[in-house]
Order: structure tokens, then C-alpha cells, then sequence
């Protein structure tokens, strides 16, 4: 009976991972092919204002979930009364947040020498509105692993952004063509979720139980606070200490790495921490299910991470022109640090799911201490410094998230290395075979197009001829899942 239980879960986490991915998939294919439009109509520097103002609104856009998504995924018995009671709260929090960005905006404007970012910034503040009114549905969406909702609401968003955002550039508008797609991707997305999904907000409202859930909550809130603004306060001294160029080369740089960390490995985080949740008192199960997350989701970044590195002068070239080329070194620092970004990704969902959320305060009250410091060290020696900074407290931040799970789940950094390790090996072979092609004397198109196959045959084939553990393990779920749909079928005719 237990292995039949373990089955079911497996194939429910796996269906809730296909629908998250296939919704990144979609999500990012369509605005990584609408950014690459958009890079070749638009300046380097406007890119580097919108990222001026992202910087103040992704910290807000913390505080629309107050860590209380988190807690509602995690509560094993969260009723309408706990989700009605989050929602109104989440409501008002954000109006507030709204009316403080738009009297800070002139404030934010004058501290970049920016008159025009007043507007911008109080246009694109709305967008801290709308999340309030999405972020419940979304911790439903999570709770019940009801995944296929996202990708319709996502996709809708994103297809109807792309479509604003691209015209809005042709016209000329500038960086409103990208306040606009922004705002009109998460309004869309929001309505889409909300027709789709079922639950409505009931009349009731309970200070007991936001009580409760804010002591899960603000611990979490701290953490993703910390974590926030530590990541965006690079952008924020970059800014202010170098041009609005520097920045949006740095921020391009890290374009594709994104685009391979919000498929596979946000895919993964999303469906992980309801799937831990279920199984919280079985610290075995949650051992596993860490382990298996962690080499899963190395074993398919490691080689689209490293083939990145290998091509980057030929890709960015080819699909940004020419005149990105200053962002491959930021591009080859952020594929390095993303490789490792599981081990980050499932040590703290299984901290989360086992409701130690003191304990995750606490990791990240250590790391972005040691981050910090690296950045002060070296913010005044170039842009390039301060990207190699992140790459260092990156090893730092592995460790330390990785520490606790020793005693916790008896699965420790080393062991957790050991379980990689032949996957990135695997994946540097294949990048030495991918940049061996780069030296044939064929047009740069037809080089791309030939690395990118070469390099899938060959790390496949290295998968299938070494007997790589993860390639084994989705290959044996795949066939289930087939087995299983084609059962189904068979079923329904009969």
C-alpha cells in the first residue's frame, strides 16, 4: 500500500512539475522572443531605467505576500476563513504600499538624476496593487497542485503583453513599451487566474488566524525581504555608481541563464514545497524527495547552463546584435552561479516544509551578511568585480543552506556534491565538444545550429551509456506516464 502511495505521489508531483514547466516553457519562450525584438528597437539605456524602477518595485512586490502564500501552502488543514483572511489582508497591505511608492517616486527619481522616472515609477508601482489581488489565487493554485491554471493565465498574459509591448517600441514610446507590457502581463495573468480558478474570497475575516499564520509569515517575509534586496542591491550601486548601460548589460547578461532557471528550476521549487508539505512528519520521504530534486534539476541545467557559457559570443551576436556583446562576461558569471542554484532551491523548501522558518531567517540573515560584505569590497573596482562577487557568496550561500539538512535530513553538502557531480562532468564534456564546433569555418547561424544538436546528442548519449541516476529516473517516469495516459484511453473506450 506504501509503494502505491508513493507511486501516486510521484505521478501528481510529476504532472504538477509538467504543467508548471510547460507554463515557464510557454511564459518565457514568447518573452524571451519578444525581448530579443524589443533589444534590437530599443537602447541599451532604456533597458537600464526600467531596471532603475524594477529595483524598488520587486522589493515591494515582498510585502504582497508577507510570507503568508508560504504559510497557506503549508498548513495542513487552511480553510476559506485562512485563505479570505489572507486575501483582505494582502488587499490593504497593498494599497498602502502603493500610496508610499507614489509619494516616494519624485524621491526615487532625484536619487538617479532621472526627472522622468517620477511617472514611470508611480505607472509601474500599480503593478504592487494588482499582485495583491493575484497572490492568493496563486497559493491555492500551489496548495492544490492545480498547475494546468497557471499555464493558461500565464500565457494569456505574457502572448497579450508581447503583442503591447512590441507595438508600443515600433511606435516609439520607449521605456513605456515595457511599463506597458509589465503592467498589461501581470493584469491579464490576474484576470485569467481568476476566471479560471474557483475560489472567491468569503465575508469573513479572522485576527486569530492571521496571527497564527504571520508567526509562520514573517519569518519568511524577513528572509524573502533580505534575500530581495540583497539581490537587487547590486542593480541599485550599479545605478548609482556607473551608467544606465553598465546596468543593462549587466542585467542582459543574465537573460539566458534566467531563462533556464525559470523553466526548470522554478518549476521544480513551485511544485516542491506542496509535495514536501504533504509528507512534512516523514523525514525519509522529504530526504528523498531533496536528494532527487537536487539531481534532477542539475542534470537538466547543467547542460544548457554550460552550453551557454560555450556559444555566448555566437548567440549574443546572432540574437541580440552586435552591440550587447559586453554582456558575455556578466552572461558566463550568471550561467556558472545558476549550475548550482538547486542545491539552493531544495535544501530551503524542505527547511520551509518542515516548518523551521526560524531557522531559515537565520541562514538568511548569514549569507546575505556574507554577500554584503563581498559587495562592499568590491563595488568600487568596476562593474565586473561586483559580478564576481555574487559568484563567490553564491559557494558561500550553498554551504550554509546545505548545513542544517545534515542534521536534519542526515543529507549534507558533500553528499549532495557527490549526487552532482557526474552530471556537471557530463555536461563539461559536452561544452569542450561544443566549443570544438565553434572552430569550423561555417556562417555563425549554422555553427549555433550545429553546437545545439551536437550537444544534445552527446550528453544524452553519455547519459544513457554511463547510466546517469537522474537520466535513469525520468526515463523510468516518463514511460510510467505514458503507461499510465495510454491505460487511461484504453479505459475510456472500454
Amino acid at each position: 500500500m506504501s509503494g502505491e502511495n508513493d507511486n501516486y505521489q510521484g505521478q501528481k508531483v510529476l504532472k504538477g512539475f509538467f504543467w508548471r514547466f510547460a507554463e515557464r516553457c510557454g511564459a518565457q519562450g514568447v518573452t524571451f522572443v519578444v525581448s530579443v525584438v524589443l533589444a534590437r528597437l530599443l537602447d541599451p539605456e532604456v533597458y537600464g531605467m526600467i531596471a532603475l524602477v524594477t529595483v524598488f518595485t520587486t522589493i515591494l512586490q515582498v510585502f504582497v505576500d508577507s510570507g503568508m502564500g508560504s504559510a497557506l501552502i503549508r498548513k495542513k488543514d487552511a480553510d476559506d476563513l485562512d485563505f479570505s483572511t489572507v486575501f483582505y489582508f494582502n488587499l490593504l497591505a497593498c494599497g498602502i504600499l502603493y500610496l508610499g511608492i507614489f509619494l516616494a517616486a519624485p524621491l526615487i527619481a532625484g536619487f538617479y538624476g532621472f526627472p522622468e522616472l517620477t511617472a514611470v515609477v508611480r505607472v509601474l508601482g500599480l503593478t504592487v496593487v494588482v499582485s495583491g489581488v493575484k497572490n492568493v489565487q496563486q497559493a491555492y493554485v500551489s496548495r492544490h497542485m492545480l498547475f494546468r491554471r497557471f499555464f493558461w493565465a500565464t500565457l494569456g498574459g505574457t502572448a497579450g503583453a508581447a503583442a503591447v509591448g512590441t507595438v508600443l517600441a515600433y511606435l516609439g514610446y520607449g521605456v513605456w513599451a515595457l511599463v506597458a507590457q509589465q503592467l498589461f502581463n501581470l493584469s491579464v495573468d490576474t484576470v485569467i487566474l481568476w476566471i479560471t480558478v474557483k475560489w472567491r474570497p468569503k465575508p469573513v475575516f479572522s485576527l486569530e488566524r492571521l496571527g497564527a499564520l504571520f508567526g509562520f509569515g514573517w519569518k519568511m517575509l524577513a528572509s524573502a525581504l533580505l534575500d530581495t534586496c540583497y539581490n537587487n542591491v547590486r542593480q541599485l550601486a550599479i545605478g548609482k555608481l556607473y551608467s544606465s548601460g553598465d546596468l543593462a548589460f549587466y542585467n542582459r547578461g543574465r537573460q539566458f541563464p534566467d531563462l533556464v532557471v525559470s523553466n526548470i528550476n522554478t518549476s521544480i521549487d513551485s511544485v516542491l514545497l506542496p509535495a514536501m508539505a504533504d509528507v512534512q512528519d516523514d523525514t525519509g520521504r522529504v530526504r528523498e524527495m531533496t536528494r532527487r530534486s537536487i539531481q534532477t534539476s542539475v542534470y537538466a541545467m547543467a547542460p544548457l547552463l554550460v552550453g551557454i557559457i560555450c556559444t555566448a559570443p555566437v548567440l549574443v551576436s546572432t540574437v541580440l546584435t552586435d552591440k550587447w556583446l559586453p554582456c558575455i562576461p556578466y552572461l558566463r558569471i550568471f550561467c556558472i552561479t545558476y549550475i548550482f542554484y538547486p542545491i539552493h532551491t531544495a535544501n530551503l523548501n524542505a527547511i520551509k516544509a518542515m516548518g523551521r522558518s526560524d531557522l531559515f531567517l537565520k541562514l538568511e540573515i548569514m549569507k546575505k551578511g556574507v554577500g554584503l560584505a563581498l559587495l562592499l569590497a568590491t563595488m568600487r573596482f568596476g562593474v565586473m568585480a561586483m559580478a564576481y562577487s555574487l559568484l563567490v557568496s553564491s559557494v558561500f550561500s550553498q554551504m550554509i543552506n546545505a548545513w542544517p539538512n545534515r542534521k536534519l535530513l542526515d543529507y549534507g553538502y558533500r553528499e549532495q556534491l557527490r549526487d552532482i557531480l557526474p552530471s556537471i562532468l557530463l555536461a563539461l564534456f559536452m561544452g569542450l565538444a561544443v566549443w570544438g564546433v565553434s572552430l569550423l569555418p561555417l556562417p555563425p547561424l549554422l555553427v549555433l545550429a550545429v553546437q545545439v544538436v551536437f550537444g544534445a546528442e552527446v550528453y544524452l548519449t553519455g547519459s544513457a551509456l554511463f547510466g546517469l541516476d537522474a537520466f535513469v529516473y525520468l526515463w523510468r517516469r516518463l514511460k510510467a506516464a505514458a503507461g499510465g495516459q495510454a491505460g487511461g484511453k484504453g479505459n475510456e473506450k472500454t
